[in-house]
């Protein structure tokens, strides 16, 4: 007697597939049968074509943008001042009140170094409020307030050492740590530059700054590759640059194709013809090129696109759809295969059934 649990396949593997070969599908539902035929499930489907690729097109501008803002932000930066940086005071022709900084001492240790009440101390003038004034502002100060012993002072306040403010990159660069910020402008693409560059691993299309308990997300291939400077922002204290790893950026491969499995995108980037040759393309002898389907979204509400893949027309028409990380590619059998595989899975059974009922005969026969 053939065994129930064998039967029990056989509504999946003939509802599967159920539309014919090359029947034309336009946006509607497609029924998915379970094993035991009791439940249907409806899904919107929709055809790759030339409309359809028109609608989901999100193709860049062919040329860079600008970034305003960005360059308003550069022009107006002014370092300032914060607790442990180290400052250095040159007061012309008063060497008495100017710390030698000469070849034979460090400035960065002789120097003023600002207290953590923002404060450093100058002779004659006593204690002057620093932190979060430009060198130019602490100048201008001092030199009002020295003018008082010195007649006409000429001071010189340079930051000999950057302590007080920092970035830190980590993720997927070559170098992850901190970068001081300096009286020069640090951007998001400049700080990258400094950390070693991104590793081959690195999703640069899903760059995240933190800032203030937010996190913004920046396309850096974007710039990098289009010109497209408003991916890039300038860098302030306390900012977190984290740069993904890209294994998330993956299409996966079911069904009649030669390598089932996963397909890395390369740069976030892959359309649909691709995907299927990095698969090894078409199982020639069990897969029905009519019917390859893309399954996108989450599990509530996917969409399911359809592409009749059996003319080289619509082949081009798979190098223009774009695929998006994590969707899934099935290929599905032809007609003949499933009926192969049903016969496979119905064949041991048949063939215990006969080899008994012989065994019978020939005892019968005795």
């Amino acid at each position: 007697m053939i065994r129930p649990g064998l039967l029990s396949l056989a509504p999946l593997l003939l509802a599967v597939g159920c539309t014919a070969p090359g029947q034309k599908l336009d946006r509607g539902t497609y029924d998915l049968v379970d094993t035991d035929g009791a439940q249907r499930v409806d899904h919107d489907m929709f055809p790759i074509t030339p409309q359809l690729l028109a609608a989901l097109s999100d193709l860049p501008p062919s040329g860079p943008r600008a970034n305003p803002e960005l360059e308003e932000q550069l022009q107006s930066y002014r370092y300032r001042i914060g607790p442990q940086d180290v400052l250095t005071v040159t007061v012309w022709d008063h060497p008495e009140l100017t710390i030698p900084a000469g070849e034979f001492r460090d400035a960065e240790i002789q120097g003023h170094l600002v207290g953590p009440e923002g404060n450093i101390y100058f002779p004659y003038v006593g204690d002057v409020r620093v932190a979060g004034r430009t060198a130019t502002e602490v100048r201008d100060e001092i030199t009002a307030r020295l003018s008082e012993f010195i007649q006409d002072p000429q001071l010189d306040v340079r930051v000999a050492a950057f302590r007080s403010k920092r970035v830190t990159v980590t993720g997927e660069v070559t170098e992850p740590g901190m970068l001081p910020l300096t009286d020069v402008p640090l951007t998001l693409v400049e700080a990258l530059t400094l950390a070693g560059g991104a590793t081959p691993e690195a999703a640069l299309q899903r760059v995240q700054v933190m800032r203030d308990g937010e996190t913004r997300t920046f396309d850096v291939l974007a710039l990098l590759e289009r010109g497209d400077m408003r991916q890039n922002i300038l860098l302030q204290d306390d900012d977190l640059v984290y740069v993904p790893e890209g294994s998330f950026d993956a299409v996966h491969m079911l069904g009649e194709v030669e390598t089932p499995g996963v397909v890395r995108m390369v740069r976030g980037r892959m359309n649909l013809a691709e995907a299927l040759a990095l698969s090894g393309g078409f199982d020639s002898t069990e897969a029905d090129a009519g019917r390859v389907f893309v399954f996108r979204g989450g599990y509530e509400e996917p969409q399911i696109f359809w592409l009749d893949a059996q003319s080289a027309d619509a082949m081009l028409l798979a190098t223009q759809f774009q695929m998006q990380p994590q969707d899934v590619v099935f290929v599905a059998p032809t007609g003949l295969s499933r009926w192969n595989r049903l016969v496979n899975l119905l064949l041991p059974s048949v063939q215990s059934l006969w080899q008994t009922q012989a065994l019978i005969d020939e005892l019968r026969d005795e």
